[in-house]
Order: structure tokens, then sequence, then C-alpha cells
């Protein structure tokens, strides 16, 4: 008797591995067509929405019993680029080497998609009804800004979700470590994208002659002070819970150390003593207490021998929860100037509130199966889909759990060279997606 896909994680993984699907341009139609062919045969109905015919989305909706609200469960196909990155593997081979599945979006995110749609299948074969109806919802273009993907299907397809109110996702889950210390950060918040165009005038002229405050030069004077300074420090909410938790987990040497951050007047020299140190949670820290803004693009000058009368500046800026972009707009304006004009290129506003409903089943789940670590609150300083159901009014949870080794660095592994997911850590994550399934409620 042929063992059904659904208990053969690797090998669905494996067959979404070998699918090149780098965004641009994203081809996600060869993931979406095998998934939908998977979950047809296995008796579910699905949906297929797509903005662009090569780049569709695939809802499939498991019934509940109505006793609880709609759960979502979403993730996306598409990658980022492997160029100019040495792999020891091939980056779509889908490998299997020393207990790992070798391969782009190994992490990031077809091994989540795998893990949620195995557990929806399994569910449904075992005849196992949940509380609440369970929305699979694979998507495509997550990594070039969710346009034809989330912002899509929640945009002009919001009944799609109807009855929903918390959703699962990436953003948390892969296990890291403090220490010695296994945790495993449960995403309940992120930063919001604010994209921002500026421009520095001057005179312009031969560039012969000498000219001095000119576009060129205030440009320069910008980047330095953005270089050397950091906008303000705030403790949201969703950080104070991260604080929490981390406080509970952190080494006596860094106890102190955060317990400091949860005050503007100290934070920042905190943070430096973190760097000093060599501390790995410096950098994600500090991006979690300020807005942060960083510049991406310059476009000015087009002859060697004339000097530019304007030069345009493009600046990723990511807000906290709670702030809006006039507010990170005028942090910007007291730290550059008053005269600098912006000009918002993205902004996806998110919501302060969070929703902890969720947390004591997810948390005690993952705790249960891994006695040795702990499950902590997170607020994450990137975007992922899930901005895009907080708009619907669903809170989202970034937690699809990898149990990872020592020595394998989560964050930096997912958009690097060699992403690789342990084979025992895929199984893993489909076992606790099954039992959050079996055991949904909300009191």
């Amino acid at each position: 008797m042929t063992t059904p896909i659904y208990a053969r994680p690797l090998e669905m993984l494996q067959t979404l591995v070998r699918m090149d699907t780098t965004n641009p341009p994203g081809n996600e139609i060869l993931c979406i067509q095998y998934l939908d062919s998977l979950l047809q045969e296995a008796g579910l109905s699905t949906t297929i929405l797509a903005k662009d015919p090569n780049r569709p989305n695939l809802i499939a909706r498991l019934p509940g019993t109505g006793d609880a609200p709609g759960l979502v469960l979403q993730g996306h196909v598409d990658v980022v680029t492997t160029a100019n990155q040495k792999w020891d593997q091939p980056p779509f081979g889908g490998d299997i080497i020393d207990g790992y599945l070798w391969g782009r979006g190994s992490l990031d995110m077809k091994g989540g998609v795998v893990i949620m749609t195995c557990a929806v299948l399994a569910a449904l074969a075992e005849g196992k009804q949940p509380a609440g109806d369970i929305v699979l919802t694979i998507l495509a273009d997550e990594e070039a800004g969710s346009d034809y993907g989330a912002r899509f299907v929640t945009e002009q397809h919001p009944e799609q979700f109807a009855g929903a109110r918390y959703a699962i996702g990436e953003g948390g889950g892969g296990a890291q470590y403090l220490g010695d210390k296994r945790f495993y950060p449960l995403m309940v918040a992120e930063k919001q994208v604010c994209w921002l165009r500026t421009r520095f005038t001057g005179p312009g002229g031969h560039g012969s002659s000498p000219l001095r405050d000119g576009a060129m030069a205030k440009l320069g004077q910008a980047l330095t002070t953005l270089n050397a300074n950091r906008l303000p420090v705030h403790l949201t909410a969703a950080m104070g819970l991260m604080l929490d938790g981390l406080a509970c987990i952190a080494p006596p040497e860094l106890r102190a150390a955060v317990d400091s951050l949860r005050e503007p007047s100290t934070a920042d020299a905190t943070l430096d003593r973190l760097y000093a140190s060599g501390a790995p949670l410096a950098r994600p820290l500090d991006a979690l207490l300020h807005n942060t803004v960083n510049a991406t693009v310059v476009n000015g000058g087009f002859k060697t021998n004339v000097i530019p009368s304007h030069i345009e500046l493009e600046l990723d800026g990511r807000v906290l929860p709670g702030y809006t972009a006039d507010d990170f707009i005028g942090e910007l304006h007291a730290l550059l100037s008053d005269d600098l004009p912006f000009e918002i290129i993205r902004h996806d506003p998110g919501s302060a509130a969070v929703d902890m409903a969720l947390f004591p089943l997810l948390a005690g789940i993952v705790e249960e199966m891994d006695p040795e670590a702990a499950v902590i609150p997170s607020l994450v300083g990137g975007f992922t889909d899930g901005r895009m159901f907080t708009r619907l009014g669903i809170q989202n949870y970034g937690f699809l759990p990898v149990k990872l080794p020592l020595g394998i660095n989560f964050g930096a592994t997912i958009h690097g060279a060699n992403e690789r997911i342990p084979v025992e850590g895929l199984v893993f994550g489909v076992r606790a997606i099954s039992t959050l399934l079996e055991r949904y409620r909300v009191d």
C-alpha cells in the first residue's frame, strides 16, 4: 500500500524546491498546480485567484464544526535569488545530505508550505474536523512586496477569509539559541514598510570648476548623519512582551542588559555595549527599539564633467507598530532637515494591537514536544504576508516550528547560500501544526 503524500513531507518539499520560483519573475504556477492537484485528489475543493496567470494563489477550506472562528494557514512559494552566492550543493537540487534537505526555499518558505499542507491533508484523511474552518492559503510574490499575492487576495477577495480571526504564517518558529538555551520565537507583530524618496538640489555646473554645498555635498552630509545616528527609542507593546520572554531565558550576564533596554534613557548605551561584546542579539534588538532607515538607491548625474543640480535618494524605512508614516518622517526631519521633502514610495500600515489569545496553545504544543526549550513572543523587523491579513482584522502569528540544531542560524540562512532544513525539523513542524488543528479552540 502506498504511503499517503501527507506522510511524505520530504518528498513534497523536494518537488517544490526543484521548481525554480525565483522572484522575479516568480512563475509560482509551477508549485501552485502541483499543490492544487494534491488537494483536489484528497477531496478538497480549491480556488485559484490570480492577478497574473503565471502567478496564481491557491485557497482551500477545510470545514470545521463552527465552534471556533476560522484559522488561516498562509505561506508563499516564491523565493529570493541565488545569484552571486556560492552554494555547496545545487540550490534547486533538493538533495538530502547528512540529514538535511538542501535548497532555496527549504526554510523560506516552501518548507512551511509543506508543513501546513501535510497537516491539512492528514486532518482530512483521518476525519479530524477542527473547531473552526481551516483556510489553507498558498501565495505568490511575498519576496517582492505581495502585490500579486497576499495584497491581491486580501484586497480583491476578502470574502475568502470571512469568519477568520487568526492566521499562522512565517516569521517565527525556527529554533534559536541564547547561550545554550533553545527557544522558539513566536511573532505577534511586525514592523511596517515605509519606503521613501527624497531629493537634494543645488547649483550645477562644469566639473572643472570648484563648487561647494551642491546637491552632491548635501547628499553626503545626509548619508553621514544617518550613518552616525539612531532615531529615537520606542518601547512598543510587542517589544515589551519579547523582552519579558528574553528575560526569562537569558543567562545572568545578559539579564541586566535585557532589563535596561526597557528604559529609553539607557537603551542605546546598552545596545552599544552589546555590539562591543559581539552579542548576536544586538543588531535585531537595535532594529526593534527604533524606527529605522537605510539609504539604498541613489539616482543623479549623467556626465562625468557635469556637476548635477539634483540627486534622488531612496530610503528603506521600517516603522514600529503604533507609529505612522508621518511620525517616521517627522523623526527624519528632526535629524536631517525640515526642508528635506519626502515622498512615500510604499507604505503598509500595521496595527499596534496584539491578540495573545492563541499564544498559550501554540507555546504549549511546542514546549510539550521539546521540553528543554521555551517559546517567547517576538516582534519582527522585516515584513511578511501576515501584515496583509491584519488589515482584515485577523491576528497573525508567525509560527511554523522547525527544530534546528545549535550552529544553524535561521535568520542568516534563509536568504543566504546553503539554505537547508533538517529532515527531523520538517517532521517536527508537521507534528506541531497537526496538533494545532486537533486542539484549536478559542476560549
